[in-house]
């Protein structure tokens, strides 16, 4: 039985929604939930790494209490970009991630569940890098870096937006 009750409508595209809210019910084990788009002060926006709008960045609710986070962005490929969503918990760890679509004809490897799991558990005070403590992947460098380096930014994000109080 699908009942998500998902407060959309900011600008995310109808097939990325329907991935989202998939991976939400997934990583949370949950059939409904709602999202509430979380909004950043211009001033604060300009502080942080990774920009929040009103269509990528939600709390995660279900019956009024909080379980979590999504994220919803994309990175750059060779010559495409790549759309990709990060769960967190209520405690702002990382809980999932997922590559949603990927562009391009080499590099899909990212996606896979077992180069993912390397994020599990990452918070706002974690830094990843492609050459200290993310593994690479043979024919995905460009698509490794950039998750990685997206994946960087939205960690220091946490951890700025954490320190100013706005989560």
């Amino acid at each position: 039985m699908f009942s998500a009750m998902v407060l959309f409508g900011f600008g995310l595209p109808k097939n990325v929604q329907k991935k989202v809210t998939k991976e939400v019910q997934k990583a949370f084990e949950i059939e409904s939930f709602q999202m509430h788009a979380i909004a950043i002060s211009e001033e604060l926006n300009a502080k942080i790494p990774s920009k929040i709008g009103t269509d990528n960045f939600y709390k995660l609710t279900q019956s009024n209490e909080l379980i979590g986070y999504a994220f919803v962005d994309q990175a750059p490929s060779k010559t495409a970009k790549f759309d990709y969503l990060v769960v967190f918990d209520a405690d702002l760890k990382v809980k999932h991630s997922k590559v949603l679509i990927y562009r391009e004809e080499y590099g899909g490897e990212i996606g896979s569940k077992r180069w993912l799991k390397q994020f599990l558990g990452k918070t706002g005070g974690d830094r990843v890098d492609h050459e200290t403590n993310i593994d690479g992947i043979a024919g995905a460098t460009i698509s490794v870096r950039s998750m990685t380096n997206a994946m960087d930014d939205l960690l220091q994000t946490i951890e700025i937006l954490q320190a100013n109080k706005a989560l």
